[in-house]
Order: structure tokens, then C-alpha cells, then sequence
């Protein structure tokens, strides 16, 4: 099989006042799960606040889902004017669970959004277009159904270093599996919009492994046809170090080879790296 090519847009394509006229009475939501983000969580805050809520109303409820951080996440969003939300808080009748995708898929149950935009919250540069982006395809084509983003992300200056997960495991997992989906620049890109009428026919895993496998889950239920990217430009975050990333590889080969026949074992897999506490995956 092929790739197939998707449709890509670029940030600098959509001009604000014919998004802001394309609306048509549909809400929409900027959700942002975080963990101990407090040093950006409230500039990618207040920046929506101030270009896409208060000088423009594009956007109807910013909502930051705080995954049990330890330092001052939830102080900084709240201050900036996010509405604040615990994980834990959301839906406790489904039991207890965490990581990011607990925290999207609890975002979703509590926004009133039909269309959603995520966005990390650890963006050192977060710009409007961000968001602006992402609603472009959505509110000006209306078979677009779900929009992913992606960016040129910088290691210490140099370009198109960063993304080590996605070139060492994703993408060649992608080539493997779902080759029709390898025109995606950043299929681990924690930056995407969707209609929830389709964002709630798809399952949200709860770990890392939750931006690919809703990549793959909602090609399969929507087809590329109604999926769109979009170049947001550079993106500059917090570069993880491997001890931090290992997880992340391990959880995201869980995710894909879980969509595929291969066999894989019922227990949770523990991820052991010399001189280091085991981590799970």
C-alpha cells in the first residue's frame, strides 16, 4: 500500500475575520492538558485570552486539565483565565486513571465545544495561530472533520533536530502499519481540532500513546477524505530527556502494534534501562 496524500494547509492561510465569520453559531473549546507546566502553561493562556477571546471571540471557554501536578500549574492557568479542572474531578464514577490521554479524553466530557482544539501546555513560543490554525480547515471546509498540526521543532537553535520518538518509532511504525498515513509531518503532534461528533465515536488511551492511536482510530472511522494538517510554523518546548522519552517509545509501540494483529502481551509492560528505576509503559 501507498501513502496516500493529505491535505495541508499552512497557518498564514486563514485570515481571522473569515474565521470569525465562518462561525455560525458553533461553540469552540481550546482545551490544554498539563502536568507541572507552570513556567508556560499561563503565557499559551493568556495569549488565547487576549488575540482569541477578549480582542476577537473566536473562542468560547479555554479549559486547562491539570493531570496531578506537583508545582504551581493550575495558580498560573487560573490566573492567566483558564477555567482550571483536576483529572481526577472529571467523571469520578469512571474510576481513578492518569496521563495525557485521560486528561484529553476528560477534556472532551467537560467542554461544551463542537469544535475542540488541544494544545500542549509547555509551548515557550504559543502564538494565536496555534489555535487559529487548527479552526481554519474545520470552519471553512465543511468536510473537514479533524485537523492535525505540525512545526519545525528546534534542539539548542538547529532546525528540524527535534521530534526523536517520532523519526526512531513513530514514523517507522506508521511505514509498517499504516503506511497511508505517512504524509502526516507529526503524527505525534499534541496539537489538533475536531468536531466532537466525531472526536466521540473514537476510544482515548490513556497514556503517551494516545496522539498516534487517535490518528490511526479516526482515519479508520472518517477516512482521509475528512482529515486535514496544518504548518503552525516552529514550536520550541521542553526537550525531554531519554530517561523520560523511553516511556513514551514504549508506550506508543503498545498503541500501534495494539491496532495491529500482532500478539501482544495482557500485563502491563515495565521498561528497565540500567541504573535507572523501572518505568511502565
Amino acid at each position: 500500500m501507498t501513502s496516500l496524500a493529505v491535505r495541508t494547509f499552512a497557518v498564514d492561510d486563514f485570515d481571522l475575520d473569515a474565521l470569525l465569520a465562518a462561525r455560525r453559531g458553533q461553540a469552540i473549546s481550546v482545551c490544554i492538558p498539563a502536568r507541572n507546566e507552570g513556567s508556560t502553561v499561563g503565557h499559551v493562556v493568556r495569549t488565547i485570552m487576549r488575540e482569541l477571546v477578549e480582542r476577537v471571540p473566536l473562542v468560547d471557554e479555554v479549559l486547562v486539565i491539570d493531570d496531578g501536578s506537583t508545582d504551581d500549574t493550575a495558580l498560573r492557568a487560573r490566573e492567566a483565565g483558564a477555567v482550571v479542572l483536576g483529572a481526577n474531578d472529571i467523571l469520578p464514577e469512571c474510576g481513578p486513571g492518569t496521563g495525557k490521554g485521560e486528561a484529553l479524553w476528560k477534556s472532551l466530557a467537560a467542554c461544551d465545544g463542537d469544535l475542540i482544539v488541544w494544545c500542549d501546555g509547555d509551548i515557550r513560543d504559543f502564538e494565536a495561530g496555534f489555535v487559529t490554525g487548527l479552526l481554519g480547515p474545520l470552519l471553512l471546509h465543511d468536510s473537514i472533520d479533524f485537523v492535525k498540526g505540525f512545526y519545525d521543532r528546534p534542539i539548542e537553535g538547529s532546525a528540524d533536530q527535534g521530534g526523536r520518538v517520532t523519526e526512531l518509532v513513530a514514523r517507522p511504525l506508521v511505514a509498517l502499519f499504516f503506511p497511508h498515513l505517512a504524509s502526516y509531518v507529526q503524527p505525534l503532534a499534541g496539537e489538533y481540532a475536531g468536531r466532537r461528533s466525531l472526536l466521540e465515536q473514537v476510544p482515548f488511551e490513556q497514556g503517551y500513546g494516545v496522539d498516534l492511536g487517535l490518528l490511526i482510530d479516526l482515519a479508520a472511522e472518517a477516512g482521509l477524505d475528512a482529515m486535514a494538517q496544518v504548518d503552525l510554523g516552529k514550536r520550541v518546548h521542553r526537550n525531554r530527556p531519554l530517561d523520560e522519552l523511553s516511556p513514551q517509545a514504549l508506550a506508543i509501540l503498545r498503541s500501534v502494534l495494539a491496532r495491529t494483529d500482532v500478539p501482544l502481551p495482557l500485563w502491563p509492560s515495565v521498561l528497565v534501562r540500567p541504573g535507572a528505576p523501572p518505568r511502565h509503559g
